[in-house]
């Protein structure tokens, strides 16, 4: 299988996954469910690759997928020269046991410094 349904539509999972992205980039740190923390830090790696690159091309592929250009810009001038050294692995999941409510398993998504 090539990504996690969890549970949404098609529609509604991009949607999810996109504001996620754009969450995590901006605040650097988010807690979600552990499922939902895997997919994101999948893109959001992918994400920060594309600012690593810097050209035109990558920037526009940013901006097609994030919901915000100042978060573009925060990526290709702030995160991108931090992680310049650094091969991969720009994101950590801590698992912070299981949520209240309904018992799911949940997780903090942050940047690597």
């Amino acid at each position: 299988m090539a990504y996690r349904r969890l549970g949404l539509r098609s529609d509604h999972r991009r949607s999810v996954l996109r504001n996620s992205v754009t969450s995590l980039l901006d605040k650097e740190k988010i807690v979600t469910t552990e499922t939902r923390a895997k997919e994101i830090k999948r893109l959001a790696d992918k994400m920060i690759t594309l600012g690593k690159r810097g050209d035109l091309h990558a920037r526009r592929q940013a901006m097609s997928y994030l919901t915000s250009e100042a978060v573009v810009y925060k990526l290709f001038n702030d995160l991108a020269p931090r992680y310049e050294e650094r091969q991969g692995g720009y994101s950590r999941i801590i698992k912070m046991g299981n949520r209240r409510g309904d018992g799911a398993p949940m997780a903090i998504l942050e940047l690597v410094e």
